[in-house]
């Protein structure tokens, strides 16, 4: 049975955290991810949970004890946004290629400098390529659903990886909505009890974890790594539709709202989708054929799935929260670009960078955008690749 609730995003994802009960959180504070510790330590001073909370000196030292944690057979997880995630780098490579099935709460966080406390998505897509599952959230009921279905996700047998559910700082993580919880003992069925096949602490299979790799070693390592990100797709999507049974609401890779006769796509991630869903409600309502794709699951990416998402539009906009500074565009419009070409599916796309250090997005920014694709279709203008939405002149 569903209880209605109002929460923020970080009291969502803390509200699911107490009710998985992992064995170990290490956590160091950092905005605005904070609360997320702070209130998970209050359950457990409380009584409400007994997981084991481990104050650390630094967001280098919560992820390399959660590795320890994890390592040694006990369910763990962590919580960071922005200098705090690059501060684990070292830390996030060495959870992924030991397998081991974290999971990290993100609350997306620009990356310095200049040095700035708002949302955009450096952070996380800054750790793109460190071999974790990347989940994010629209609002705070997909962050609290996501984070519920990140732990059988990360400990399947197919996948043991590590998986970093992420939210938009400020915007959904200290915002407040409506939210439809679900019963405790229903959550501790779906995840169930974490019992893992090899761990350090156990006393009649010895292991040894992270040791060094020969050179005729490491690539198959890698290979297997690869493998189970590939193996994640599926999972995930099993995932979703056994939670689906549970809370009546469903989730995949990416979501498709008014596609289906587009003739002209945004794809982006995260809060802005909410925005850009009005604006396209708005367009059709004046016989603009418009349409939004949120992608969900950005690691492992579902370049083909997308693709044939794409298939029918003339031209799609891809929006990134984030600079890759390789004066090719972000990293959305780069592997969308990428995954269209290799599906031989030849459209139009206009990559374009917003909300950089929480610039606002409007509706307005959407119209525009939109414009600007159906002028360059029917009236073949040349429309400005990688233009930054909202800059000041």
């Amino acid at each position: 049975m569903a209880i209605k609730d109002r929460m923020s995003g970080n009291e969502a994802v803390s509200y699911a955290i107490r009710q998985i009960n992992p064995d170990v959180m290490p956590a160091f504070p950092i905005t605005p991810s904070t609360e997320i510790p702070q209130i998970v330590s209050s359950y457990i001073a409380n009584g409400e949970m007994d997981t084991e909370f481990i104050p650390v000196e630094s967001e280098h030292s919560s992820m390399s004890a959660a590795i320890g944690a994890e390592a040694a057979g006990a369910r763990s997880l962590t919580a960071t946004s922005s200098a705090g995630l690059a501060l684990m780098w070292e830390e996030l490579l060495l959870a992924a290629s030991n397998r081991m099935p974290i999971v990290l709460a993100l609350v997306n966080r620009t990356l310095s400098g200049p040095i700035n406390i708002n949302c955009d998505h450096s952070d996380g897509m800054g750790a793109r390529d460190t071999g974790w599952i990347q989940i994010y959230a629209e609002n705070n009921q997909e962050a609290y659903d996501n984070f519920i279905q990140a732990y059988p996700i990360a400990e399947h047998e197919s996948v043991h990886l590590p998986v970093m559910i992420c939210q938009d700082g400020f915007i959904t993580s200290h915002a407040v909505e409506n939210i439809e919880l679900l019963e405790d003992q229903a959550v501790k069925q779906f995840v169930g009890e974490y019992q893992p096949e090899e761990y350090l602490l156990n006393p009649g299979k010895p292991i040894a974890v992270g040791p060094y790799s020969a050179s005729g070693y490491v690539m198959e390592a890698k290979k297997n790594q690869e493998a189970a990100l590939e193996n994640a797709k599926d999972v995930i999507l099993a995932v979703a539709k056994q939670f689906e049974k549970l809370s009546g609401r469903s989730y995949g890779l990416f979501e498709q709202y008014r596609t289906e006769d587009a003739d002209y796509i945004m794809l982006l991630i995260g809060s802005a989708a909410g925005t850009a869903k009005q604006a396209a409600d708005d367009l059709r309502a004046k016989g603009k054929k418009v349409g939004i794709l949120k992608l969900r699951v950005f690691r492992p990416f579902p370049a083909k799935e997308l693709a044939e998402a794409l298939r029918n539009c003339k031209m799609a906009a891809i929006m990134d929260r984030c600079e890759s500074y390789n004066g090719n565009g972000g990293p959305l419009g780069c592997e969308v670009d990428a995954a269209l070409f290799r599906n031989k599916i030849m459209i139009e796309t206009v990559n374009y960078i917003y909300g950089l250090g929480g610039r606002d997005f409007t509706v307005d920014n959407v119209y525009d955008v939109f414009a600007q694709l159906e002028d360059a279709d029917q009236n073949g203008t040349k429309v400005e690749q990688f233009q930054y939405i909202g800059l000041r002149k």
